[in-house]
């Protein structure tokens, strides 16, 4: 009986990190789609693009430059407050800038950011895309990304509310990385105004079906 309950719980586990990686697989997309639209990133992304204007890179490798930001930045957590990393850190960088360019490579081949109106789309489906890959990712709860990392060690350091100190990153984020070329536009407003709500839904959605395994994998016993 119990080899059969730890073995459940070891593909419990497994179930989590493989619907991680789906999470990132969205959040990635998401992103790809919100640069070929051309009409703006979500504030992190911007820094991104800002950092791929700097280094010289073409529009299909976004990918290189949010996996270069990631890993200096995973780094710096580690250094600082290394309890912010954890499987799920590594699920998160390793797979996201691959995603991120070859998603854009794909795209590319149906020239689909030459009207507006398929802009739009593509903005409006990477938007919805991001924030059902982020809401999956938190609800799954195995680590926290790298940027997420940073803001609660400044959290931690400054003693100031979590909300105070992220609106605070990702303004230096959009002001950062619009100085050095990244893409600010109507989806910078829309991801800023949105996500967050958009986020909280599907991580709540999420939560609740993990509950629901979680319950069948472990049951209550009367």
């Amino acid at each position: 009986m119990e080899h059969s309950f730890f073995s459940k719980n070891q593909l419990y586990f497994v179930y989590k990190v493989v619907l991680a990686f789906v999470g990132i697989l969205l959040v990635g997309t998401g992103i790809s789609l919100n640069a070929m639209a051309g009409l703006g990133n979500d504030p992190i992304t911007i820094f991104y693009d800002g950092i791929k204007h700097l280094m010289g890179l073409s529009a299909t490798q976004l990918g290189v430059a949010t996996n270069l930001v990631n890993i200096i930045l995973l780094v710096i957590v580690f250094f600082i407050d290394k309890h912010y990393v954890n499987i799920g850190t590594f699920i998160y960088i390793l797979p996201l800038g691959t995603i991120i360019d070859s998603v854009a490579k794909v795209l590319h081949h149906f020239h689909l950011s030459e009207s507006l109106f398929s802009r739009s789309l593509l903005a409006a489906s990477g938007c919805m895309i991001l924030a059902m890959g982020l809401g999956l990712f938190i609800a799954i709860d195995i680590g926290v990304d790298p940027i997420t990392g940073a803001v609660l060690i400044l959290r931690d350091k400054t003693k100031k509310d979590y909300k105070v100190v992220k609106i605070s990153f990702d303004f230096t984020c959009v002001l950062i990385g619009a100085l050095l070329g990244g893409k600010f536009g109507v989806v910078t407003v829309l991801t800023a105004m949105t996500t967050g709500i958009l986020i909280s839904y599907f991580s709540g959605v999420a939560k609740k079906l993990l509950v629901k395994e979680e319950e069948d994998v472990n049951p209550v016993m009367e």
